[in-house]
């Protein structure tokens, strides 16, 4: 069984150190909520998690390995979802679905199979009730809609890793529960979900680390 890991994390950034002694496990099936207030590095370590940064000390590492070690193969084990949604203005929302998935295609059976990537597409959409978007330009949606569109990507092209940056923000009612749904079936699959939130609704049994608690060591 997959495991990923943090241990003794010191995170610094702008000239500051954003959090220092912090340490996460996920296996499969889990899910950890990050809380905090503004600034004090749930996205800082949600990018530690991605490989997109590294830590000033500590390591994150996959089944006892760094993430550094392999970037390449941590990429295609993971979806990262920022706070931007970077949906291109003048491409439609199939073909903006098309560029993120057919990169992900080279590691997956289904998506290279005759029309995987386009069936996977079409399911995605369908599941965040965004399918009558399918041929709308990016300069078009709202912001909702941007980031369900961003969001679909992880239901397109599977990842075992969800990392997302507060992913509920611009969504109406009917696209939460479709997103909290997905969250739940992925889990059920062994999949491994790490969501940095300032509302308070999480799964139920997730773990939670208060990054405020960090700030105040030191």
């Amino acid at each position: 069984m997959p495991h990923f890991t943090g241990t003794d994390l010191v995170c610094f950034r702008g000239e500051r150190t954003v959090f220092t002694g912090l340490d996460f496990a996920l296996g499969a099936g889990d899910a950890l909520v990050l809380r905090g207030p503004n600034g004090s590095g749930k996205s800082s370590l949600l990018r530690l998690m991605a490989g997109l940064s590294r830590p000033l000390a500590g390591a994150v590492t996959w089944d006892d390995e760094s993430i550094a070690d392999n970037p390449e193969a941590h990429n295609l084990r993971m979806h990262y979802i920022g706070h931007a949604d970077p949906v291109k203005p003048v491409l439609t929302v199939t073909e903006n679905l098309d560029f993120w998935t057919l990169l992900r295609s080279k590691a997956n059976d289904e998506l290279r199979q005759p029309n995987g990537v386009g069936e996977a597409i079409k399911s995605a959409l369908a599941r965040l009730g965004i399918g009558h978007l399918a041929d709308v330009p990016g300069r078009f949606l709202s912001a909702g809609q941007k980031r369900r569109v961003n969001l679909a990507r992880i239901l397109a092209a599977p990842a075992t890793l969800w990392l997302l940056d507060e992913p509920h923000t611009a969504l109406d009612q009917a696209a939460l529960r479709s997103l909290d749904d997905a969250i739940a079936e992925h889990r059920r699959g062994g999949g491994m979900v790490v969501i940095s939130s300032h509302a308070q609704a999480a799964p139920e049994d997730a773990d939670a680390i208060d990054l405020g608690q960090f700030q105040e060591r030191l």
